[in-house]
């Protein structure tokens, strides 16, 4: 009976039902009928790359609408690094705005919502005699840590376990916070040696989460995992601006960085007991969202940990070189309006030191704003098939470089009013963020096998500009205050637009053929 129903099925669907056949024996009856079905779906890979938008493939039943997204593991994941990104940037910032409480002066110009009395408990407040020349040392130090540490780490972040790098770097971290002020007590000397250990200890943390993601991000949400937790750094001087001056008021300026130290020790915890370096390991992620992660990225985590760095092809390789010059260019802009927005302020709007803070912090909420808002928005222009990943991060990287040198330009020329002022003053410290979903992540598209080294290596030649940048502020600043910003800002779009225009030429999404010796490969 069973062979007459196959052979009356045949002269109906001839096709189908041999192969359903076929399967029912290779599979002794039982293999499910649905698998076997698929074979007749289209295959939807075709259709995409004949568009021009990046596929992966990943298995039916592990779909984007049937694994939980935003309350997720990998979602609180990106959270969690958002936090500490925070804490990192805070426990950074707030010497710049407790310094002038700590130095020999009763004026606390320059430190949001600071008291103007001149009476201090000293107690509450040491006060040191150190020289303007002494202070810049003292600023600049932590700097120096980092910029020593972020290439080593990133070609160590391929070889060795994140979770603890991180957890370790962000301990030691809070732990020299909560020390500084017993360091200051002991001389410049202590002070500087702490904060370059410090900014060691930061510079490991920035660089090695990058590598997280290349095992714990699907493609088709790199964009908003990726800027969520990197809004964490904008977010952080937003909350130093706004709550350092009462806490130095009401409880003293070591007091700041005792918050800050605890709560980094409190949240380093949280990692070692949370994060897993690889999702296959981690016992609480749930089943689908495990199988959904490693499907959608097909095998794609590196071997890099056995392989020697190709340097002569990275240094020969145009696409990287496009990373390196928007890099620059970002960190040039960034760090102009990160130093010298509170000098800005003071000078042309002549508002007291509260409305200063409140005002110098607003830039940053709208960056973290748009930073996250970029993610989710290049996600969905490659989950819905509208932008290539390509024309994806070359539209926010020119948002990115182009909008922030256009709006200082009209800060400068059209802002005819306390109102426009204020709004041309946030579109220019907070559009750069747009980035995150374009150049800051795109080492990730091109070579996800050494993503860690190469983030450390633009990001210290990103700081060698912003350290350019904010001296020749300086300078252009101590010679002319008043006329002084229209050269900043056209020097600043002259950098950005030709940084933007090597990026819009020589810009790739694509994986490089120095980074495709592997045994796998997941096309993006």
């Amino acid at each position: 009976m069973f062979l007459s129903d196959q052979i009356s099925g045949a002269k109906i669907g001839k096709s189908r039902n041999s192969v359903l056949l076929k399967s029912s024996k290779s599979s002794k009856g039982r293999r499910n009928c649905f698998s076997v079905l698929n074979q007749w779906r289209p295959n939807p890979a075709a259709r995409k790359e004949e568009s021009g938008i990046p596929f992966v493939q990943m298995d039916n039943q592990f779909s984007p609408r049937k694994v939980p997204s935003v309350c997720s593991f990998r979602y609180g994941l990106s959270l969690l690094l958002h936090v500490c990104n925070s804490i990192i940037i805070s426990q950074r910032m707030c010497l710049s705005l407790t310094m002038v409480v700590m130095v020999n002066s009763s004026d606390p110009h320059g430190v949001p919502n600071a008291s103007t009395e001149e009476s201090l408990d000293v107690m509450k407040n040491p006060v040191y005699n150190w020289s303007p020349k002494t202070q810049g040392i003292i600023f600049s130090s932590i700097f120096y840590g980092i910029l020593i540490i972020q290439i080593p780490v990133g070609y160590l972040s391929e070889k060795y376990s994140i979770k603890k790098m991180i957890g370790s770097a962000l301990f030691l971290s809070s732990l020299f916070s909560l020390i500084l002020p017993m360091a200051a007590e002991g001389g410049e000397a202590w002070i500087i040696a702490c904060r370059a250990a410090q900014g060691v200890s930061q510079g490991s943390a920035l660089i090695a989460q990058h590598a997280i993601w290349v095992k714990w991000a699907p493609p088709l949400e790199r964009g908003r995992l990726t800027s969520l937790s990197l809004s964490g750094v904008l977010l952080g001087p937003f909350i130093v601006l706004l709550v350092t001056g009462f806490i130095c008021q009401s409880l003293g300026w070591p007091v700041v960085f005792y918050i800050f130290g605890a709560c980094g020790c409190g949240v380093s915890l949280l990692w070692f007991l949370l994060f897993y370096d690889d999702p296959k390991t981690h016992p609480c992620i749930s089943v689908s969202e495990k199988n959904y992660i490693l499907s959608s990225l097909n095998q794609q985590q590196s071997s890099s940990r056995t392989r020697s760095l190709p340097i002569k092809a990275m240094i020969k390789s145009l696409p990287l070189w496009a990373i390196v010059f928007g890099s620059f260019a970002f960190h040039w802009t960034n760090n102009i309006m990160l130093f010298y927005t509170p000098t800005f302020v003071d000078s042309n709007l002549h508002v007291n030191v509260k409305e200063n803070g409140l005002l110098s912090a607003l830039p940053y909420l709208f960056a973290w704003s748009f930073g996250i808002l970029a993610g989710h928005a290049a996600d969905f222009f490659l989950s819905r098939n509208i932008l290539r990943l390509n024309t994806i991060r070359k539209l926010f990287s020119t948002l990115g470089l182009f909008l922030p040198p256009f709006f200082g330009l009209c800060l400068i020329h059209l802002s005819f009013s306390f109102s426009s002022t204020i709004v041309f003053l946030i579109l220019t410290g907070s559009t750069g963020s747009f980035c995150m979903a374009g150049l800051l992540i795109n080492g990730l598209d091109i070579a996800p096998s050494y993503y860690g080294f190469l983030k450390g290596v633009t990001n210290v030649i990103g700081m060698i500009g912003g350290l350019i940048s904010s001296i020749l502020c300086g300078m252009i600043l101590n010679e002319n205050p008043e006329s002084g910003w229209f050269k900043i800002f056209f020097l600043t779009a002259g950098v950005n637009v030709t940084s933007l225009l090597f990026c819009l030429i020589f810009g790739k999404a694509e994986i490089q053929d120095w980074d495709k010796d592997r045994p796998e490969q997941t096309r993006l």
